[in-house]
């Protein structure tokens, strides 16, 4: 019998630390899960009990009871912004279980791209789509695909405020395929593009910050990429890489356990 070499030890030290620093953070992401739900139960009864409020101040009589009408929306709005960043929060933070099936590329983005067309049509934005005929099929959790590429269009919609385009191609690689998102939205700086998958960093007013980290650790569990290019006031371009599977499972679907990031 062999004793364990240096190598070994070395790599059975960086195991057990690797496995104790994912206990550890699924631990951490666990109790802010909790403290969000919880944050949420009274959160829910404000809203509530201003709704209510704004009922009764919905025709104001007086200049006193139109400040407090004021005031109200002020508070609901806010609760609103609460609300949206703890969903946000949620979903960027918990424990996702994927569950794969055979899937083709261009039908969940045509999908996605009819879900939004008529409100990218209303901000004056035209879409335009090369779907590649020949690809291959990928192995795809379509809900959490579809959350993910739904955060990349609201974020190039977002860039065009006074309208422009939008162009989405989908090519063959050598492993897979690539989904490219064109916009031209008012692009990116430097410092922005250094920092736009890090969780809560947001350029827009109001903004949570989660929606591009989450797309990104939604592709990644994909065991895919997605790279950014952008210019200052020319627009954004989003690449997707996914891989495309050697052969293709004919009974259950794949399923994997995906645990938070750092």
């Amino acid at each position: 019998m062999t004793s364990p070499t240096l190598n070994d030890s070395t790599g059975l030290d960086l195991e057990r630390l690797n496995q104790q620093l994912i206990d550890r953070y699924t631990e951490i992401a666990r109790l802010a899960g909790g403290l969000a739900h919880e944050i949420k139960n009274p959160l829910s009864t404000i809203r509530l009990n201003m709704d209510l409020l704004a009922e009764e101040f919905a025709n104001p009589e007086s200049p006193k009871e139109r400040r407090a009408l004021a005031k109200i929306r002020v508070v609901q709005r806010e609760c609103q912004r609460l609300q949206e960043l703890l969903d946000n929060f949620l979903d960027f933070a918990k424990v996702r279980r994927y569950h794969f099936q055979p899937s083709d590329l261009n039908h969940v983005v045509r999908q996605i791209l009819d879900l939004y067309k008529a409100k990218l049509q209303q901000g004056g934005i035209e879409v335009i789509d090369y779907l590649a005929s020949d690809l291959p099929l990928v192995l795809l959790d379509r809900e959490a695909f579809e959350s993910a590429l739904s955060n990349l269009i609201i974020n190039a919609e977002q860039a065009m405020p006074n309208g422009g385009q939008l162009v989405v191609r989908t090519y063959r690689t050598p492993d897979g395929v690539a989904l490219e998102l064109i916009d031209t939205g008012c692009g990116m700086d430097e410092h922005t593009l250094e920092h736009i998958f890090e969780a809560f960093f947001s350029t827009k007013k109001g903004g949570s910050g989660l929606g591009l980290p989450t797309a990104k650790r939604i592709i990644e569990g994909h065991g895919g990429t997605i790279e950014v290019r952008s210019q200052l006031g020319t627009g954004t371009q989003f690449t997707i890489r996914l891989p495309a599977p050697r052969c293709i499972p004919a009974e259950t679907p794949q399923e994997r356990l995906e645990l938070p990031a750092e």
